[in-house]
């Protein structure tokens, strides 16, 4: 992060994560063959939660900041361990002025799949 990390150390910092398809899912859980799949659903979960609200507060209608405090209860304990706790609050700050902008210009979406599996 411009002028917070060394270059070296924040290229050398990776977390690896695959996000598998509904149809992987599935694919997956026939391949193994111990159960059978009950449901599958996929979501579509807005990042601006507040988009469809009309009697919020201030402070949950900017949703760059919730959605920099939602990664950062999520991604705070890695980060600090590998690069200091020191840097969190820029980090996060400058992560929240990023995701604020983007969801000023479009719709930005989680995607989530959830399987419901029952033993045959």
């Amino acid at each position: 992060m411009q002028g917070l990390i060394e270059e070296e150390k924040l290229n050398s910092f990776n977390i690896p994560m695959y996000t598998p398809s509904p149809a992987e899912v599935k694919n997956e859980v026939v391949k193994e063959g111990s159960f059978n799949i009950d449901r599958l659903e996929v979501t579509e979960v807005n990042w601006n939660a507040s988009l469809d609200e009309t009697d919020l507060s201030d402070a949950f209608k900017d949703g760059g900041y919730n959605v920099a405090k939602c990664m950062r209860a999520v991604a705070e304990p890695l980060l600090a361990s590998y690069f200091g706790e020191e840097i969190l609050d820029e980090v996060f700050r400058r992560y929240r002025e990023i995701i604020s902008d983007r969801l000023s210009k479009e719709k930005n979406e989680f995607v989530n799949v959830t399987v419901s599996l029952i033993k045959p």
